[in-house]
């Protein structure tokens, strides 16, 4: 099952969503994992396709395994930004994480770890860029084989997107009128804040007002939305 964060865009907001997509920002999400079994589409669900054991497994092997994950990953961050590690531009760039991949890539895993174990369960924390549901799934089904065992997923939530965290999120029952302009009012300061960190150079000053500055009549409205469904 997926729990997800939602951004939506209103009016201008549309346009934002678009320049929010090209900068890449990365996405936060928890991962719940089992261990012992494989499925043809690596959920709990799905039709079993093998059992295994997995009482040689232990939370040191499984943090070894995410670092080295981690590791491969950003590696392949480097080579998708296109930039010069020699450089001081690529230096202060990654000092203030702000390195990129230049275009479309793979799934790229940033950042990766575990907050729970106690197999067959564990639960990894993942903040990733360019990533799909089952890519995501799929990541528990390989931590599982690189721990000589199987594992499948059990449930993903999404808990960032970008800089819009749960704390933004509007419930179901918050979908209202009244609700969605409160969000947008609260929200669009550090929306100006972030946009002149990370976006500017792709969207021009003009469009972006500074921050602390109001926007106008035209500027970002959003609306947060936090569901519960499946995904592909």
């Amino acid at each position: 099952m997926t729990t997800t964060l939602l951004v939506l865009g209103v009016g201008h907001g549309r346009r934002l969503l678009t320049s929010m997509y090209n900068a890449h920002l990365t996405k936060d999400y928890t991962v719940r994992g089992l261990l012992g079994k494989a499925t043809d589409d690596f959920c709990e669900d799905g039709r079993l396709v093998e059992k295994s054991t997995y009482d040689h497994v232990t939370r040191e092997k499984l943090d070894r395994i995410l670092a080295l994950i981690q590791g491969s990953h950003q590696k392949a961050l480097v080579m998708y930004s296109n930039l010069d590690l020699q450089t001081q531009e690529a230096y202060d760039m990654a000092v203030r994480g702000l390195i990129r991949p230049m275009g479309k890539s793979p799934m790229l895993v940033t950042g990766i770890r575990c907050v729970f174990f106690a197999p067959p369960e564990f639960l990894i924390e993942v903040q990733c860029m360019h990533e799909t549901q089952k890519q995501l799934r799929r990541l528990v089904h390989e931590i599982g084989l690189e721990l000589k065992t199987t594992a499948v997923c059990s449930q993903v939530r999404r808990t960032r997107d970008g800089f819009f965290t749960l704390d933004d999120a509007l419930l179901r029952t918050q979908w209202d009128l009244h609700s969605i302009q409160d969000a947008i009012q609260a929200t669009a300061p550090r929306v100006a804040a972030e946009l002149e960190r990370s976006l500017r150079p792709g969207l021009g000053t003009q469009q972006l007002p500074g921050p602390g500055q109001p926007w106008d009549s035209r500027g970002p409205s959003s609306a947060l939305g936090l569901e519960s469904c499946a995904g592909p």
